[in-house]
C-alpha cells in the first residue's frame, strides 16, 4: 500500500499529465450511430480540470490506441496540442512526444485503464488508474481515483496535482471571488 505522503511526493514532481481516452476521458463504451459514426461522451468537469491544470504550468497530452475525429476535436477544444492517436505502442508514442519536449519519466503522470497502458505506467513516476480499470492496471497504479473514467476521474487527478504543487487555491480563486 502506497502512503499519501508518497503519492503527494510523486504529484509534486509532475510536469506532464498524459491521458488515455477510452475508459479514462470516456466511460470506455464505444457508441456508433446507424451510419457507423463513432460517438463519444466527455465529462465537462474533466475538461475544465485539464484547462486549469494547463494554466498552472503542467502540460497535458493524449495517447490513444484508437483514431477518432471526435477526440481530435476535444483535444483542440481543450488546448491540448500533443495528441497521438492510433497507437497501441504507447511507450514508443510517449518517447516520440518527449523527443520534442524532453521531460524525465519520473516527472510524468499517466492515467490508463487497460493492458496497452501498462508499458507506460510501469516506467513513469506517477501511474494512475480509474476504478473501472482492469485489475492488473489498478495493481500497478500508484493510486486509483474515486471517480470512474468518463465521470470525473481526470478532474480528480488535475485537482490533486494542483493541490500537491500548491497551485490549486490560486486556480480556484477566480471562481470564488478571490484575487
Amino acid at each position: 500500500m502506497v502512503s499519501e505522503k508518497e503519492i503527494s511526493a510523486a504529484l509534486q514532481k509532475v510536469r506532464w499529465l498524459v491521458l488515455d481516452v477510452d475508459g479514462v476521458l470516456t466511460d470506455g463504451k464505444l457508441y456508433f450511430d446507424n451510419n457507423g459514426n463513432e460517438l463519444k461522451t466527455f465529462n465537462t468537469l474533466d475538461g475544465h480540470g485539464i484547462k486549469m491544470l494547463q494554466n498552472s504550468g503542467v502540460r497535458v497530452a493524449i495517447i490513444t490506441g484508437r483514431r477518432s475525429s471526435v477526440v481530435e476535436r476535444r483535444a483542440h477544444d481543450l488546448g491540448i496540442s500533443k495528441l497521438i492517436q492510433g497507437r497501441e505502442d504507447k511507450f514508443t508514442a510517449l518517447q516520440e512526444l518527449l523527443a520534442d519536449e524532453p521531460c524525465r519519466l519520473e516527472d510524468i503522470a499517466y492515467i490508463g485503464d487497460d493492458y496497452p497502458d501498462l508499458l507506460v505506467m510501469t516506467r513513469i513516476g506517477c501511474p494512475i488508474a480509474p476504478p473501472n480499470a482492469a485489475i492488473p492496471v489498478r495493481e500497478r497504479a500508484l493510486w486509483t481515483t474515486q471517480a470512474r473514467g468518463g465521470e470525473g476521474a481526470v478532474r480528480e487527478v488535475c485537482d490533486r496535482i494542483m493541490k500537491a504543487q500548491g497551485t490549486f487555491d490560486s486556480a480556484l480563486a477566480p471562481y470564488i471571488g478571490e484575487q
